[in-house]
């Protein structure tokens, strides 16, 4: 985003972009994570990629500041972190969503609705399989659980049978 308004959102992508840009290169990991690199070669590096990809100024800028505290390894957990004030600022919940299968495009929305509609909230979803529900979905939203899950629901049958 070399051009453009500048939004949480857009340094949110153009930080994932480099990540991912990091994870995929050998290279480039070894260059920035390396303590025998000297910081001044890194800030090389950093000011070609961010010309490259390209980078605003500013998120060019924070790479260079993880660079010069030597934090470049926390990068992953920082943008996380960024992405969360972001949600939080902006009255979005993340829904941390376990489902047997893959959901599909419908299915996803389909939830997402559902569970703005049950919070009063934007929802961001963060999906992913565990086999082990056999079925249906568990979504966790802070502390609470909303467990429609095969798993769950045979788990609730147990206690029932126990208690009675």
């Amino acid at each position: 985003m070399a051009s453009g308004a500048l939004t949480a959102e857009s340094v949110a992508t153009e930080l994932r972009s480099f990540e991912t840009a990091m994870k995929e290169s050998a290279e480039l990991r070894n260059a920035l994570l390396s303590p025998a690199v000297p910081p001044a070669r890194k800030r090389a590096v950093i000011a070609r990629l961010a010309e490259m990809m390209p980078l605003c100024r500013q998120v060019k800028n924070f790479l260079m500041v993880l660079i010069d505290h030597r934090r470049s390894g926390e990068l992953s957990e920082t943008i996380a972190a960024f992405e969360w004030e972001i949600d939080e600022r902006l009255g979005v919940v993340r829904a941390d969503v376990r489902s047997a299968q893959a959901l599909g495009g419908d299915q996803v929305q389909a939830l997402a609705a559902e569970l703005e509609r049950v919070t009063g909230k934007k929802v961001r979803l963060d999906p992913k399989v565990e086999p082990g529900l056999i079925g249906g979905v568990r979504v966790r939203i802070g502390s609470t659980v909303y467990d429609g899950s095969v798993q769950g629901r045979l788990e609730a049958l147990g206690r029932q049978l126990r208690a009675g």
